[in-house]
């Protein structure tokens, strides 16, 4: 069963664009990285390392120190009824932690194709409109107005 403790990684390059991954599972349910702990205790920076790798083939351990931030922000939200299967029985909200991944420019992108099936780069503000998640828009938007450009 998953734990409702998750992560969300918004992937980003210098040029403001913004990677989103559309969900195998849900056409056109577009999104930033995200996934749940695997065990209680498992650290949240560690969490979304794993979960970056998974879903995008990106290795955030090879890239500068700084490149992964915590954004020190955190929701919790109502777990889609078509998901709560996968958590135990009277499990109804997730609390999730924002991150942030700054990549280069020329980063591969390798889906996990049980998982995703399509990806894009896209303006911050583009992607923030196309994330089929509010708060995941939110987070890009978060990003985005606490740095320059």
């Amino acid at each position: 069963m998953k734990i409702p403790v998750s992560v969300l990684v918004v992937i980003y390059k210098s040029n403001g664009e913004v990677l989103l991954i559309e969900r195998a599972d849900r056409e056109g349910f577009w999104q930033s990285v995200t996934g749940s702990i695997d065990f209680i205790g498992e650290d949240l920076a560690q969490a979304a390392i794993r979960e970056v790798f998974e879903e995008t083939g990106i290795d955030a351990k090879t890239l500068p120190a700084d490149a992964l931030q915590n954004m020190q922000h955190q929701i919790e939200y109502e777990i889609y009824p078509q998901w709560r299967f996968r958590y135990e029985a009277g499990v109804f909200k997730n609390t999730e932690h924002w991150f942030s991944l700054r990549v280069p420019d020329e980063v591969a992108i390798r889906l996990s194709p049980r998982e995703h099936i399509a990806y894009e780069w896209l303006p911050f503000a583009a992607a923030a409109a196309k994330c089929f998640s509010p708060s995941n828009g939110q987070a890009i938007l978060q990003l985005f107005s606490s740095r320059a450009l």
